[in-house]
């Protein structure tokens, strides 16, 4: 068994400055065996600390869509934001990576999905996220499981970790697995271990995006 980390962020998204050395450092200290680090729109973040340790880091991605966010892993090219969730998944699916959904109800971040538009990609994806530390409402988790068990869809659980603090928060439990296929074969099977951030994590966010529009 191993214990995966799979939405984490590095100061290659905006809104984090947490440098991929201190969060791989963060991930061996509290016992994590894998982490997908996903920033926005970027593997910039997620290649540097897999150079750092290769056989702890997947390198993923957090893509924003015209209609909501999606998140990968095991990630060999950059894609862009702003394209439709079918063109993201189409390229996604080329290089063979294993393909979530972002807190998919999550109705205070531009990153949430309207149900109409999570039905149509339903088929094409390999899990949603059910669970969010950063949700600020358990609501908006409670109706990503049961959207989840409803339409027979996989689950994945992530910290969301923009700070050093955060990592750990939510993790899978699941067999050994080796690259996306691996995944896409075990991830049924992952149990969860996973609890809310405080609510003013986000202000950890919005103090990473001022300080770096400030050093611009």
């Amino acid at each position: 068994m191993l214990t995966l980390e799979f939405h984490c962020h590095t100061n290659a998204s905006k809104d984090s400055l947490t440098r991929p050395e201190d969060l791989v450092r963060a991930a061996r200290r509290k016992g994590l065996d894998r982490i997908v680090i996903t920033d926005h729109n970027s593997i910039a973040g997620a290649v540097a600390a897999r150079t750092l340790d290769p056989e702890l880091v997947i390198v993923g991605e957090e893509i924003m869509t015209t209609r909501g966010e999606i998140l990968a892993a095991f990630v060999t090219e950059e894609i862009p934001a702003g394209l439709t969730p079918e063109e993201t998944i189409r390229r996604l699916k080329e290089q063979r990576a294993f393909i979530s959904v972002s807190h998919p109800f999550d109705a205070l971040r531009k990153g949430g999905w309207q149900e109409a538009d999570l039905l149509e990609i339903v088929p094409h994806v390999d899990a949603i996220e059910v669970f969010n530390s950063r949700c600020m409402d358990p609501r908006f988790n409670d109706r990503a499981k049961a959207f989840a068990e409803k339409h027979n869809l996989a689950g994945t659980v992530g910290s969301d970790a923009h700070a050093i603090f955060e990592v750990g928060k939510a993790v899978m439990v699941l067999d050994q697995f080796q690259g996306p296929e691996g995944m896409r074969n075990v991830i049924r099977g992952a149990k969860f271990k996973a609890k809310l951030s405080p609510w003013w994590v986000h202000f950890v966010s919005r103090y990473a995006s001022m300080k770096k529009e400030l050093r611009r």
